[in-house]
């Protein structure tokens, strides 16, 4: 059975300037996993870049709203992100590298190739017309453990 240590909702209105601040939101939750800078550094990057598709892909020009779902289970962060836009045609295609419907925005479409790189699992359910919803999950080692060990050695010499 899966042991929920933590949980947390936020929902905002789909606008660019709202990205920076779903980034810093879900990167403080985090924090209480004790993750390292380069962890936490890669949970900012996901969570921008899954943010950045919900605003310009999802909702395009019209406003709507972007909800993020954070759980912390024992060592496990989830974060599920939202939008109730116009969804994903064709997820493999989107998935690919370089792929991009908004070539004129200068997009590079690795989107969700970022998100896989840095989270240890990314699921991508879409409806079209009714929207999108990004799970991504990443494990955090208890880092203290390895900081105690690595005092306790270093005090031994």
């Amino acid at each position: 059975m899966n042991n929920l240590n933590n949980e947390m909702k936020l929902e905002f209105l789909s606008k660019s300037s709202n990205e920076a601040f779903a980034r810093i939101t879900v990167a403080a939750f985090a924090a209480q996993l004790d993750p390292t800078i380069e962890e936490l550094a890669d949970i900012k990057t996901a969570v921008s870049e899954a943010v950045t598709n919900a605003i310009i892909h999802g909702y395009e020009e019209k406003k709507g709203i972007v909800k993020i779902r954070c759980q912390i289970i024992n060592e496990e962060l989830i974060i599920e992100i939202s939008d109730n836009g116009q969804g994903i045609e064709n997820i493999e295609l989107a998935k690919q590298p370089l792929y991009t419907t908004k070539p004129n925005l200068e997009r590079s479409g690795m989107g969700f190739t970022i998100m896989e790189s840095f989270m240890d699992e990314i699921e991508i359910e879409s409806i079209v017309g009714m929207g999108t919803k990004v799970t991504m999950k990443k494990t955090i080692k208890n880092n203290s453990e390895t900081e105690d060990a690595l005092q306790f050695a270093t005090s031994c010499d």
